[in-house]
């Protein structure tokens, strides 16, 4: 996909457990800032429109925030079981690049701060760095805040 788009990126492969499925192990084993590692989650609106959202693995999405952003009343999590359906990724490889539909996406707004970002590459032990603005145009994506405050 990104090779079609042209963008440039780079892989990145890193060893896992399975109880190693989270960015923090992403950034320990590749040396990078937590802030730069963005987990990517997917939320159902109370319409049933699935949306994807992308984020430092250090943040949280504000999800009231996230429902104003859609126009909807209400978002929230779908159930893990329900990921590879959806999206064809499992847990700890879903990427935003990729998935079975192209759903609406945002990033959180800090990711513009940044040259480069990492994303998971699809599958378990891959990561993917690339510019956000790269990231966002060929996803489709809009930058906003969507992170809880606390």
């Amino acid at each position: 996909i990104l090779e079609q788009a042209k963008i440039e990126y780079s892989c990145h492969e890193y060893e896992y457990d399975e109880k190693d499925l989270d960015g923090h192990h992403v950034g320990d084993y590749l040396k990078i800032p937590y802030e730069e590692v963005f987990k990517t989650l997917v939320a159902r609106s109370d319409k049933g429109e699935y949306l994807v959202f992308c984020l430092s693995v250090d943040d949280e999405v504000d999800f009231k925030k996230a429902a104003r952003l859609a126009g909807v009343k209400s978002v929230e999590m779908i159930h893990v079981k329900d990921l590879t359906a959806i999206t064809g990724y499992v847990r700890g490889g879903c990427s935003p690049l990729g998935m079975k539909k192209a759903f609406p996406t945002v990033i959180d707004a800090s990711a513009r701060q940044y040259s480069e970002i990492y994303v998971s590459g699809g599958r378990i032990g891959t990561s993917i760095r690339l510019d956000p603005q790269d990231l966002a145009r060929v996803v489709r994506a809009t930058f906003a805040d969507i992170l809880a405050r606390p």
